[in-house]
């Protein structure tokens, strides 16, 4: 920790902005941007963290800077690495461009950088500051600290309902609750997400394509992911029909040789293990470098990943409708509380208009 000004606030926003300007081209690996200001308080470089660029935030940043750089500050939204991966040392970098002060909000979760980055710094005499804007850089990184706390993706359960709670007119009849508004924002959930997730039913009722139509750029497909013990998927479904083109993965334990084999000539990738354990599927999904999933249906699966925990952020999508009828299934299914103590509470709420929909986001207070 230590003093910062109200200019240390307005450049660690800056380098906060531009890291989010990498959203959708940088998993598995953090988003981070870099400010580089000169002796006089004048921005002289500026760096955007691209995965395939391969040259991390800070060199670039450096590089614009020249000698400029020398007895300046950089402002980085996450602790630069030591280490040889990639790239050499972030660290080594800013030593032999004479920064003198480092501001940074938090440490990297990453255990080959977590702290080290700044001991290194210190040692060599360069005052580092941290702690400034620390919940918003945690914030901007939310997917990657918990790939790397949690050894599992990232889960953000994401539905649109009723304001009475309602998915649909009825389990067999694809209803479109949403406004074009609201459509807009989902496809922009998908793009910051390396993987969308749903059910069978949702497959078979509602035909969806599942792909990232936000027309932002993005380093790897969004991956499709169907839970399907059963094997229902039909292999003339749109996200069947189009497995060539986007990856597509269906965990299942069926052992229906016949259609494993027609599905996989249409390129999806049949995992086969049992799909009712969530904790198995996210194990799978880390190891096939899968930082963030969004679950978007349908009401047993959202019923599943709540009664297993295993979400980190909740977004409800709210259209101003009451369905009302008995046959309308509810947003979400599953085991549920047994009382109000032990229900699915939300902390850290946010609510968004999105035209006549509401959005509502929260994270689990467990």
């Amino acid at each position: 920790m230590g003093n910062f000004s109200e200019f240390d606030l307005k450049m660690t926003r800056r380098a906060l902005e531009l890291a989010a300007l990498g959203v959708g081209q940088v998993s598995p690996n953090p988003l981070v941007g870099c400010v580089i200001v000169d002796k006089n308080g004048q921005i002289v470089g500026e760096g955007t963290y691209i995965y395939d660029n391969v040259v991390h935030a800070e060199v670039i940043a450096l590089e614009q800077a020249g000698e400029k750089a020398r007895g300046g500050t950089a402002y980085i939204s996450l602790e630069p690495h030591a280490h040889t991966g990639r790239t050499p040392p972030c660290t080594d970098a800013l030593i032999k461009a004479g920064i003198k002060r480092v501001v940074c909000p938090i440490e990297d979760p990453n255990p080959l950088v977590s702290g080290r980055g700044f001991k290194v710094l210190r040692e060599h005499q360069i005052e580092v500051v941290t702690g400034i804007l620390a919940e918003e850089a945690h914030k901007l990184n939310e997917k990657f600290f918990v790939w790397h706390r949690k050894k599992r993706p990232f889960v953000h359960l994401k539905m649109a309902l009723s304001l009475d709670g309602r998915i649909s007119l009825n389990r067999t009849v694809s209803t479109t609750l949403s406004s074009q508004i609201s459509l807009k924002r989902v496809h922009e959930l998908r793009h910051e997400h390396d993987a969308i997730l749903v059910g069978s039913n949702t497959v078979i009722t509602d035909n969806p394509l599942l792909t990232d139509r936000s027309g932002r750029p993005r380093r790897r497909p969004l991956v499709r992911i169907v839970l399907d013990n059963r094997l229902r998927i039909p292999l003339n479904s749109r996200i069947v029909e189009t497995a060539k083109d986007f990856p597509t993965i269906v965990f299942s334990n069926s052992e229906y040789e016949e259609k494993i084999k027609l599905l996989a000539e249409k390129k999806v990738k049949v995992l086969q293990q049992d799909a009712r354990n969530l904790h198995k599927v996210l194990k799978t999904l880390y190891s096939l470098q899968i930082q963030s999933v969004l679950v978007e249906g349908g009401a047993k699966i959202a019923g599943a990943f709540v009664d297993s925990r295993l979400i980190d952020k909740v977004s409800f999508i709210y259209s101003p409708l009451i369905v009302g009828r008995s046959t309308a299934p509810v947003a979400v299914e599953g085991r549920g509380a047994d009382s109000l103590e032990t229900a699915f509470r939300l902390k850290n709420i946010d609510v968004k208009k999105l035209g006549e929909d509401v959005e509502i986001t929260g994270y689990p207070t467990e």
